[in-house]
């Protein structure tokens, strides 16, 4: 048997029942996510003949409620109890995906979507605080990579299958399924004990604001928390700045077209999935602060790579190393998050944290076209690198040269 300070391995976690089973529910609504927002786009672009900013507006109705709402949907998670908050959440973003079918113009699909992300700002927070409660301590970055390579695979595989399902059925088809893998996903948490020590009923409730601000003081006054989000975030930016642009990055820098296009972007993927294979091997015999630190280091050295060596193997090698170290930053950064922090505020701090990386994100779509536009896409991508590299370094630093204390949340 393990001990306290080995890591978990993929199987070991999943020969804990309740986990198993929150991560085949996981399985399905996310691969059904996919199906939905790939029929979604589909409908408005060839269906409905939207204009760019109509295409556009999907995506950032989806955004939106995860930048904004998470903050305060983190609140009600540390209050509310665990399972029926994720069987509510399921159970909504199934009757939300049945309206989609009903839609006639993108205006009447932007507020069904807003919705369904407004929802999933609880569900998200909710199911990393019941894997903090499922999960012992050297089991949650195992845990975590597991969860994360179902994003990963329903990001490769969920427009090859979407794109079947609608040539052959029609968009409605994708938008059934998802709903029906939240119903799924809610069965499954329905069979799943999640005991919680429910600490925010034992203190006076008080304010909403008050209590987002005990989750924004612990952040900003815990310096593994702080770093952690400022990598996470410095990290996601830099990504969305990069891949917004590859296509452009494709046609006119290595003068290919949509199949490289492609390829490239679902390198990202398949190098997230093989990067989550190795982590609790790194996990090991090194803090996990720096293996944050290693993450965002080789996403910087890679986006640089590609950056300085403009032709297509260098593309592929670096694509697949951004992806590679893309996991150990998001992974552990979230294993980080669920350790340091009192379990009576992680809700607050997960949704924090989530509004942190979505805003980031957004602002990397926002600002990466004039960028690129001002500077060139070469250029924009070595600032983008650099930027990284020197949040890395900065870390690094100060963990070479402070100690951690310990947390004490007490009076948040």
């Amino acid at each position: 048997m393990a001990s306290a300070t080995t890591p978990l391995s993929f199987s070991a976690v999943l020969k804990i029942q309740r986990l198993r089973r929150l991560w085949i529910g996981q399985v399905a609504s996310t691969l059904g996510d996919f199906l939905a927002i790939f029929a979604v786009f589909a409908i408005v672009s060839f269906k409905m003949h939207g204009t760019p900013v109509q295409v556009s507006l999907v995506l950032i109705s989806f955004l939106v409620p995860f930048a904004f709402i998470s903050p305060v949907a983190g609140v009600f998670v540390d209050r509310w109890n665990l399972k029926r908050t994720l069987i509510a959440s399921d159970l909504i973003r199934a009757v939300l995906c049945s309206l989609l079918p009903l839609a006639s113009n993108p205006w009447q699909i932007y507020p069904i979507l807003f919705a369904l992300s407004t929802v999933s700002t609880f569900f998200v927070p909710a199911q990393s605080v019941a894997i903090r409660t499922i999960v012992p301590k050297e089991g949650l970055m195992s845990a975590n990579a597991l969860m994360q390579q179902v994003f990963y695979l329903g990001q490769i595989a969920g427009p090859a299958i979407a794109s079947a399902l609608v040539s052959a059925f029609g968009p409605n088809i994708c938008f059934w399924l998802d709903a029906a893998s939240f119903i799924f996903s809610a069965s499954m948490i329905s069979t799943v004990a999640i005991h919680r020590e429910d600490h925010a009923k034992q203190q006076q409730v008080g304010s909403v604001i008050h209590e987002m601000n005990a989750g924004t003081k612990f952040i900003f006054t815990h310096s593994t928390i702080s770093f952690v989000v400022t990598a996470i975030s410095a990290g996601m930016f830099a990504v969305r700045c990069f891949g917004a642009l590859i296509a452009v990055y494709v046609r006119d820098i290595l003068h290919a077209g949509p199949v490289l296009f492609g390829v490239l972007t679902s390198l990202v993927g398949i190098g997230m999935i093989v990067g989550t294979q190795f982590i609790h091997r790194f996990g090991r015999k090194r803090s996990k602060s720096h293996v944050v630190v290693g993450g965002l280091l080789g996403m910087g050295l890679a986006i640089a790579a590609v950056a300085a060596i403009p032709n297509t193997p260098a593309a592929i090698m670096g694509m697949l190393i951004l992806g590679f170290c893309a996991a150990f930053l998001i992974v552990t950064s979230q294993t980080l998050l669920q350790e340091e922090t009192p379990q009576h505020l992680l809700g607050r701090v997960s949704g924090s944290m989530m509004s942190v990386m979505m805003t980031a994100q957004v602002a990397g779509l926002v600002l990466a076209g004039p960028a690129a536009q001002f500077m060139g896409i070469r250029n924009m991508y070595f600032g983008s690198a650099i930027l990284v590299v020197l949040i890395a370094a900065a870390g690094q630093y100060k963990l070479r040269n402070h100690i951690v204390p310990k947390a004490d949340a007490a009076n948040a």
